[in-house]
């Protein structure tokens, strides 16, 4: 199982190096999708309220912009707290561990990381179309109500990257990849040969999963997210080659958990392949972004996405009109509610709804793990989830694996 992975990494670093110097693919359907997005983005477009794609991503860029700011305030609150360390105990500090020297480090590497967000930011607004002075208002109109730049979600896209696209974060791609690209090389095998399969991945985040599925070969792959901060991540991923890579430190935001300060400083690079201009990003919301295209895919794969939902019953609705009769729900991940979902289910509960709104379970074998339950409906394996390899932590769960048929 782990093989099919390491293999298709190795192809896809030979294979694509050719396609990943290319621009982004011009196919029929990247260019109306841009032309859809573009539309969508119009502020006259809907109702202009914190929910519009636009003014979300304006917060986005309006985070990325900031990220010295905010992540200074957080070192120099730091810095605060150690002049609270008595006399003598800060010579015993500085002698034998230099912790003022650790503090000054982490202000360059800031700086290093907030030249990589205004990068990010400058990909995004020629990808977007947006002014600076648009953007300038923004940010005024913003810091003039008292509302801050968000320093944690541009530092979870940061870690995003790790986790996907660098190779640090293998061990936890090993974690799920290899179930799901195993499961979706034989499904290939069961369904019509002469035309790819059509595959929607939700929840996408920066997108390696679905990049990795492309590099199989005969699918046609599509991926959702909502959170405007990965999208101006991957939008940044795009036009990245492991020949055109970039380097950031993504583990100075917080001083917690790490073995070494030599950790804590660490640089990461990415993409350690190249992306597959196939794959296509229809942003938005996954209930509504793809209104008009029910019966239109033939595999969904819901990739620690389910316990996203405000409404469960919301996405299990939505893979069933999605998918065409016979298609497959591929799911991986933990049941890990947010804050405020309509209705928590437990496993079983799951089951029993999702085979009412008109699914079949079938078994995938144990390549995904033991069977949870006896019945040989779903399966569990371990999966971190945590960004950060070299942590004194770890944060894991019994990922819930299953294939199911729509009827």
């Amino acid at each position: 199982m782990e093989a099919l992975y390491v293999d298709n990494v190795a192809q896809s670093a030979q294979g694509l190096s050719a396609i990943g110097s290319m621009a982004l693919s011009e196919s029929p359907r990247h260019r109306q999708e841009k032309a859809h997005l573009m539309e969508r983005m119009k502020r006259r477009h809907g109702k202009w309220d914190a929910n519009h794609p636009r003014r979300r991503l304006l917060e986005a860029l309006f985070g990325f912009a900031k990220y010295r700011e905010r992540n200074m305030a957080e070192r120099n609150r730091w810095r605060g707290l150690y002049k609270n360390i008595g006399k003598k105990q800060k010579q015993a500090l500085e002698h034998a561990v230099n912790y003022k020297k650790k503090l000054d480090d982490i202000e360059k590497l800031i700086y290093r990381n907030a030249v990589l967000c205004m990068d990010i930011v400058e990909n995004a607004k020629d990808f977007y179309g947006i002014e600076q002075r648009e953007l300038d208002e923004h940010i005024w109109q913003a810091e003039k109500s008292g509302r801050q730049a968000d320093r944690i979600s541009v530092s979870q896209t940061l870690k995003h990257f790790v986790r996907d696209w660098a190779d640090e974060g293998v061990k936890e791609r090993n974690d799920a990849f290899p179930c799901i690209l195993t499961t979706l090389s034989t499904l290939k095998t069961t369904f019509p040969s002469g035309k790819p399969l059509k595959i929607l991945l939700p929840g996408s985040g920066v997108g390696r999963l679905g990049h990795e599925v492309a590099n199989l070969g005969d699918f046609e792959v599509t991926l959702n997210e909502w959170s405007m901060y990965m999208n101006v991540g991957y939008r940044y991923i795009e036009n990245r080659t492991p020949e055109v890579s970039f380097a950031m430190h993504p583990f100075i935001d917080g001083l917690s958990h790490h073995a070494t300060t030599d950790d804590l400083l660490r640089k990461v690079t990415a993409p350690n392949i190249p992306p597959n201009p196939s794959v296509l990003l229809v942003e938005g919301d996954f209930n509504t972004a793809f209104n008009g295209q029910g019966g239109q895919y033939d595999v969904i794969v819901t990739h620690f996405f389910i316990d996203t939902a405000r409404n469960l019953m919301s996405y299990f609705d939505t893979i069933y009109r999605l998918l065409r009769p016979g298609g497959q729900w591929l799911n991986f991940g933990p049941l890990l509610y947010g804050t405020g979902p309509f209705v928590q289910l437990s496993l079983d509960e799951i089951i029993a709804v999702v085979e009412q709104v008109g699914f079949v379970f079938e078994d995938i074998g144990d390549e995904c793990g033991a069977l949870t339950f006896e019945d040989g409906k779903v399966r569990s394996t371990g999966a971190e989830y945590g960004f950060n390899g070299k942590a004194l932590t770890k944060n894991a769960y019994k990922a819930q694996v299953w294939l199911a048929r729509k009827t």
